[in-house]
């Protein structure tokens, strides 16, 4: 069989790609809990002892680890990664709206 693949370069938001509203805000929320979810992995941290640790519920990190952000806020998931020992950086790039990749990206390094 020889099909022809055609391959599509994507903006860098998944969200935006697929005409999300508040793509932007989705793509950095997403981000930052995967950021808090690599911490609690690297430190090997359950969820009652990122509790003991940072304060936070633990039901709110068993809602990050599920991937269930409708209720966090970029500001609380940074306040999270604060309270986990972590600095958080944004590079900020604005765009007019008629540019394909109008809105922000957030750099993660």
């Amino acid at each position: 069989m020889n099909e022809d693949i055609e391959v599509v370069r994507g903006s860098g938001n998944v969200f935006r790609d697929f005409g999300y509203q508040g793509s932007d805000v989705e793509q950095t929320k997403s981000i930052l809990a995967a950021r808090i979810i690599g911490v609690l992995n690297d430190m090997e941290l359950s969820t009652r002892k990122a509790e003991t640790l940072t304060g936070i519920n633990h039901s709110e990190f068993a809602r990050i680890r599920r991937v269930k952000l409708d209720r966090f806020t970029i500001d609380r998931l940074i306040t999270i990664l604060n309270r986990l020992n972590q600095r958080v950086e944004f590079d900020i790039k604005l765009f007019p709206r008629e540019n394909a990749n109008s809105g922000f990206s957030l750099v993660a390094e």
